[in-house]
């Protein structure tokens, strides 16, 4: 995934005992969330910031005590419809953060009306569903 040199607004490793300690990264753009998973073996995944419906922390007793928590963030995209930022720091901080560009990207996009027209579990959303004939 090339972290280096590209623009980030946000970047973060999930964490062990409050140090980057994993092979896991995550990081933000403008308009999307980016993921790496892995050592010898790499999984890259991205995310765009207007497919988010819903996000939410969790913060367990051990992730308080070293200052990290882990944003659960629900979307429409078909490969990765359920993700958790583990572990990072300023939980709280960074859900704001990606909640302002998701907003930002929703109304760049024009998605406010559309999102609320479509249906969520429909396969098909380009509205061409088959109509009856009616003879």
């Amino acid at each position: 995934m090339g972290f280096k040199g590209s623009m980030y607004i946000w970047k973060d490793r999930k964490r062990f005992m409050g140090m980057p300690l994993s092979f896991t990264r995550y990081a933000m753009s403008e308009d999307r969330l980016f993921f790496s998973v892995g050592f010898f073996s790499i999984r890259d995944e991205e995310l765009l910031l207007y497919r988010v419906r819903d996000m939410s922390v969790k913060r367990n007793l051990w992730q308080r005590l070293f200052k990290v928590g882990s944003i659960v963030i629900n979307s429409t995209d078909k490969s990765t419809p359920q993700f958790t930022l583990k572990n990072i720091k300023h939980p709280m901080k960074i859900k704001e953060l990606l909640h302002n560009n998701i907003e930002e990207t929703k109304m760049k996009r024009r998605m406010r009306i559309g999102e609320m027209m479509t249906d969520v579990h429909d396969d098909d959303a380009d509205f061409d569903d088959e109509i009856p004939d009616l003879n």
